[in-house]
């Protein structure tokens, strides 16, 4: 359990460490295009990562029902966290979703960051609001993970 905090707790120093190096004007080149995407995984990361801290404390201190079974979830999450964040930008560029009608273009930046955080945050509900667009938009069905009866009650 002590390695995974720590491993949560080095994706959170990463992101924090990528921040301060694009502030300081140390990013590499190809991100001064790419920030708005960029941005947005890392908010979904965040989330992602927050959630699993929460998640060890609720089960380890408060609950008392740790599982090591979970650990591959444990591991993953950021993972899927940072590909939400991506996924969240990708629907909100192409239209999908949208934020607001009318177009501020600094606050539609801090919209796009704030869906990333939350797709991180909460990947299952998130998972299913694309799903719930797609069939909507293109007739697919849900998918069998989405089901209700496989989540685990936090």
């Amino acid at each position: 359990m002590l390695f995974i905090i720590f491993y949560h707790l080095l994706y959170l120093f990463t992101y924090v460490a990528l921040l301060i190096a694009y502030v300081a004007g140390n990013s590499p080149p190809w991100l001064i295009g790419n920030q708005q995407p960029f941005f947005c995984v890392l908010a979904g990361g965040l989330g992602g990562s927050m959630y699993c801290l929460r998640a060890i404390y609720l089960h380890v201190s408060v609950k008392k029902d740790w599982d090591s079974a979970y650990r591959p979830w444990y591991f993953l999450r950021p993972i899927v966290s940072l590909c939400s964040g991506l996924v969240s930008f990708i629907f909100l560029k192409a239209g999908l979703m949208v934020l607001d009608s009318e177009l501020h273009q600094e606050a539609n930046f801090w919209g796009f960051y704030a869906l990333a955080f939350i797709a991180g945050l909460n990947v299952d509900k998130f998972i299913e609001k694309i799903e719930e667009i797609a069939h909507a938009t293109w007739g697919i069905a849900r998918s069998r993970t989405s089901d209700k009866n496989n989540e685990r009650k936090e």
